[in-house]
This record gives structure tokens, sequence and C-alpha cells, in this order.
């Protein structure tokens, strides 16, 4: 197994990171977002109100995105598995 193909499998890996873990934050941050700028119209500074609405929306990402998130991570490791002939060498 040479460099190349070691930093190859790194870049792959955390290509696949950024985009499995891109929706729910994504997702996460606007919701943050609407809910900063509502307190911050409101004048409401109760810190306990973001952090209910960030969990459900997280929770409804991981309900609608979690198959497809599933599927690609399960491509990339039968990808590595099965290629793992072609590493060792």
């Amino acid at each position: 197994m040479d460099e190349s193909s070691i930093i190859y499998i790194a870049q792959e890996a955390l290509k696949i990171i950024i985009y499995v873990s891109a929706p729910i934050l994504i997702i996460s941050m606007v919701v943050g977002l609407i809910i900063s700028i509502f307190q911050a119209t409101t004048q409401i500074q109760e810190q306990t109100l973001t952090f209910v609405p960030k969990i459900l929306s997280v929770v409804a990402a991981i309900a609608l995105f979690g198959s497809w998130m599933l599927r690609v991570l399960i491509e990339y490791t039968q990808g590595i598995l099965i290629n793992m002939n072609q590493f060792i060498k």
C-alpha cells in the first residue's frame, strides 16, 4: 500500500463525512438562526428556548435523511472492503 492510496482513502472518507453530515448541520443551523432572530425581535432571552426546536429538527432530519445517510456509508464501507486486496499489495 503506497502513500497515494492512503491519501486517497483518507480524502474519500473526509468527503463522505462532510457529505453525510451536511443535511443535519444545515438544518440545525437554519433552525438556530430562525430562533435567534425570533429571540432578538421579541427580546426573549431564555437559553433553553433554542434547545428543544434544534433537537426536534435534528431528529426530524435523521428520520428524513437517515436511510440515505446509511446507504452512503454502507456503499463506502463495501467499496473499501471489496478493494481490500488492492490496498494490501
